[in-house]
């Protein structure tokens, strides 16, 4: 009887961080690359934390069954899982992310842009959550890449493994951000937002979640 309680032990240590089904595994990915100073990294940190209060983002998220992780990027060798892989099951859940997000420590300064490899990195992270129908990725950028690997073959590498990547552009002026995220970082089934300075942000960011936890998409 001990050697059985000892092995059924050892089989729930070693299951999957998720054992019920859910309906979205959804990984927010923060650029945190030389691009982005202290100032843009809190209206980053908070316009999420802001988001995760947001009443319409939680009752989707708790009705839905969302399964969320937060990852910090930037040069080839430097992601990190800030919070890790949290089933949504109450409001509290919720609110939990949000103050994770708010007090989250800024895990890398004075590195490169490397979309790719935070691609890369967030794809392997979708094997703890093998209950999950949609996989998705949200990239948010102010930059193209200037390290990495190409960042259309990471893209391919996420719809062969049929995972969505969508993404925010913060752009200071034109367009040049969110048309390097249409034509190399989202899937084809995804979409990109553009946000108009790190100031909007937080708006955007919001509207952003909740498209992507109500199975809108394109």
């Amino acid at each position: 009887m001990r050697f059985l309680r000892f092995a059924c032990a050892a089989m729930l240590s070693a299951a999957p961080i998720v054992a019920e089904a859910c309906d979205t595994a959804l990984i927010l990915t923060i650029d945190v690359s030389n691009s982005i100073d202290s100032a843009e990294y809190r209206l980053q940190t908070d316009g999420l934390a802001d988001a995760l209060q947001d009443p319409e983002i939680i009752d989707t998220m708790v009705s839905g069954g969302t399964t969320v992780a937060v990852v910090q990027w930037s040069g080839a060798d430097r992601q990190t899982v800030s919070i890790p892989w949290t089933q949504v099951r109450t409001a509290l859940d919720v609110q939990s992310l949000s103050d994770q997000a708010r007090l989250m420590p800024r895990a890398f300064v004075l590195s490169d842009t490397a979309p790719a490899e935070a691609i890369y990195f967030s794809l392997k992270l979708f094997d703890q959550v093998p209950n999950c129908a949609r996989r998705v990725i949200d990239v948010s950028g102010d930059g193209t890449p200037n390290g990495g690997t190409d960042v259309r073959a990471a893209r391919n590498s996420a719809e062969r493994a049929g995972v969505t990547i969508n993404g925010i552009a913060i752009e200071s002026m034109g367009l040049a951000i969110t048309n390097f995220y249409r034509g190399a970082v989202i899937t084809r089934n995804g979409f990109v937002m553009t946000a108009r300075t790190h100031r909007e942000y937080p708006r955007t960011i919001r509207a952003k979640i909740l498209r992507e936890i109500s199975r809108i998409v394109g």
